[in-house]
């Protein structure tokens, strides 16, 4: 049975919206302002919020951006306002509002919009942080204040980003609300058939994750699909950790797409560069792990989140992350200890190469870089068991080109195996 919050100051309308729903066959829980609201909404887990905007305490609206900020907003959530008007509708959604109801709500309105809501459900809400759970730090400011300057436009944008940094928390700040989102995993229809892209981010936005995974043909597509993002209503929004500069240079990525998609670029800072904000995004994070995961509640102490504010974070968000729902299932108490931290910090580091011994720092730049293309090269050529055509897909190298970076490197070929 659905549970269904109702969040409204006036009794009567708490009373009949109640009535109506669980009529239709809903569990419904009923707030009077936003205090009840936040206790109900963390105790009921509830699979639809509707919350109406005008309340003495706090405003919905408010309550709306506290619950988005903190990665709360795993449910769909439609606000109703007696007083309400175009620009309250519009912000809403764009905080993260499912939809919009104007008071008197015709019944049949409510029961439309609730059943598309919970069809809805959390299938679509991706990120689990928001722009403004990001960070406060100077660098996540200046980041924030560029993607509220270039908001609204419909020109193509690269992110460049270490992987895990957020790109995704600020494609989806980008992206317009309640319209279509495509961020395919597979990326030959680029080579194949680039309309089937664009047809499915008509009116919204296509993101391509790693530019820089594109094979030459699929870089000819995208590169073809630019002309026609206008005409689908399409804005392109793509990501790299890598310099696309230097592919461009050595002939591994397309030069007139670079300067395409590069011509509005923003880089996320990486999460050592705002180490201050840490602990208020693991307790974040904490606080959205225990309740996805119906584990009792857990609090970091005070020295176990100067521990995770002082390790350097390789891999970004994503891998704070990942610490912090070890931590949540395995720490033993309610507290997590700065002992609990050491340890899973240092299941990070087991079996890991020294830096040093990976890029070999003590060889001259050729050799170390020649060094590093033939471990690239043997890698590719083993997973993928000699079939070069996979190899040159993967390293974005044309065939022949392959075959002489090959031969340069030392690298035999086995004839018997390629493909």
């Amino acid at each position: 049975m659905n549970q269904i919050l109702v969040v409204d100051d006036e009794v009567g309308i708490r009373e009949l919206l109640s009535e109506i729903l669980q009529d239709e066959g809903y569990d419904v829980h009923l707030a009077e302002n936003a205090g009840q609201a936040r206790e109900l909404r963390g105790r009921v887990k509830p699979d639809l919020v509707l919350l109406d905007i005008w309340m003495p305490d706090t405003d919905g609206i408010t309550l709306l951006k506290e619950w988005a900020s903190a990665g709360l907003l795993t449910m769909p959530v439609v606000v109703m306002s007696g007083h309400g008007t175009i620009e309250t509708a519009v912000e809403a959604t764009r905080i993260g509002a499912y939809d919009f109801l104007e008071k008197p709500i015709a019944l049949q309105k409510l029961l439309a919009t609730v059943g598309r809501a919970l069809k809805r459900g959390t299938a679509q809400i991706r990120p689990t942080l928001s722009l403004d759970s990001l960070g406060k730090a100077p660098p996540m400011l200046d980041l924030k204040q560029r993607l509220e300057q270039i908001n609204g436009l419909r020109l193509p944008v690269l992110f460049v980003a270490e992987p895990g940094s957020g790109v995704d928390v600020c494609a989806d700040f980008l992206h317009r609300t309640k319209t279509a989102w495509c961020a395919p995993d597979n990326f030959a229809p680029l080579a194949e058939s680039p309309l089937d892209l664009l047809n499915q981010a008509r009116d919204g936005t296509l993101f391509i994750d790693e530019v820089t995974r594109l094979t030459r043909l699929e870089q000819k597509g995208l590169l073809q699909q630019l002309d026609k993002l206008e005409k689908f209503n399409v804005q392109l929004l793509c990501a790299t950790a890598k310099a696309l500069p230097g592919l461009v240079a050595e002939g591994n990525f397309d030069v007139k797409l670079f300067q395409a998609i590069s011509a509005l670029t923003v880089k996320v800072p990486s999460l050592r560069e705002h180490k201050e904000d840490i602990p208020e995004l693991a307790s974040l994070m904490l606080a959205r792990c225990v309740e996805t995961n119906q584990i009792p509640i857990k609090q970091l102490n005070t020295a176990a989140l100067n521990a995770l504010r002082q390790f350097d974070w390789p891999g970004n968000l994503a891998q704070l992350e990942a610490a912090v729902h070890n931590l949540a299932i395995t720490a033993l108490g309610e507290g997590i200890s700065v002992a609990d931290v050491a340890r899973v910090l240092a299941q990070f580091e087991v079996g890991m190469p020294a830096v040093g011994e990976i890029f070999q720092f003590q060889l001259a730049l050729r050799d170390a870089r020649d060094a590093f293309e033939k471990a690239y090269f043997e890698h590719h050529l083993e997973k993928e068991r000699g079939n070069m055509s996979r190899v040159a897909e993967k390293s974005g190298l044309e065939r022949t080109h392959l075959y002489r970076k090959l031969k340069q490197l030392g690298i035999r070929i086995s004839k018997k195996i390629d493909g």
